[in-house]
């Protein structure tokens, strides 16, 4: 499929869901509200709880809204993946990633836009001074603060929350990160592409967020997504050691 920017537009979130329903009719009018000058791109994987159906009533009713629908549930790299090329194709000048649960605020994106203006990939952040994360256990937060420290020392990344999926890229971004090369399928797909930004060259930029988990839903979240990010930001620590003792750098895998 193909994706018709509309006249004016400055740019594009992208969206993914998977069992989304309730969450979708909650949030969608708040991303319209909080920025009437972006399109919004749905990427559903097959949901069975109607999802998909109820984002072709969005679209039928909004301009802006658009729809792609996918088969199978291949993880949230990949919908992201397959958005942004969409995305590229129209020819949107600001791609943005946002949660369909309701934990990125979208009254937060007039700040994260403002970031951009000196930025080629602007992070929401959670874990730098003015960040927030509202109805985690403790157990979540370590989780999340440890596995952003484990990356951030054994890439020698000075991003504190390479894990967030609250974001705005320049389109000139994602063409230098090269999608093609891109093969992360789970969570780690963030870390992925702020690790390969950085490798790039590309200015990145963090803006203090407020994230409240989800009340409607289940998280995506599994131990099968969490060892997937394990191995593969070890295997990029270690392969970034190798390259820098042989005098060269490159991307994750």
């Amino acid at each position: 499929m193909s994706v018709q920017r509309r006249p004016g537009s400055a740019g594009v979130i992208v969206m993914p869901t998977y069992n989304e329903r309730a969450n979708l009719e909650r949030i969608v009018p708040r991303v319209r509200a909080a920025a009437p000058d972006l399109d919004l791109l749905v990427v559903d994987d097959g949901s069975p709880d109607g999802t998909g159906a109820y984002a072709d009533e969005l679209r039928a009713a909004d301009p802006a809204i658009h729809v792609l629908h996918r088969t199978s549930k291949e993880g949230l790299g990949a919908a992201y993946v397959a958005g942004f090329r969409l995305a590229l194709a129209a020819g949107y000048p600001v791609i943005g990633e946002m949660d369909a649960d309701g934990s990125h605020l979208p009254e937060e994106l007039p700040r994260l836009r403002a970031a951009l203006t000196d930025a080629d990939l602007v992070v929401g952040a959670r874990w730098i001074p003015g960040g927030e994360v509202r109805n985690w256990s403790r157990r979540r937060i370590w989780l999340s603060r440890g596995g952003n420290t484990y990356a951030r020392l054994l890439l020698a990344m000075p991003v504190r929350d390479a894990t967030s999926g609250y974001r705005l890229f320049r389109a000139s971004a994602l063409t230098t990160i090269d999608l093609d090369t891109v093969h992360s399928t789970g969570y780690v797909f963030q870390t992925d592409l702020v690790h390969r930004a950085l490798a790039a060259g590309l200015r990145v930029r963090e803006v203090p967020i407020t994230f409240v988990d989800r009340v409607e839903g289940e998280s995506k979240m599994s131990t099968a997504v969490a060892v997937e990010s394990l191995a593969r930001i070890t295997a990029w620590g270690v392969r970034d050691r190798w390259d820098r003792r042989r005098g060269r750098a490159g991307p994750a895998g």
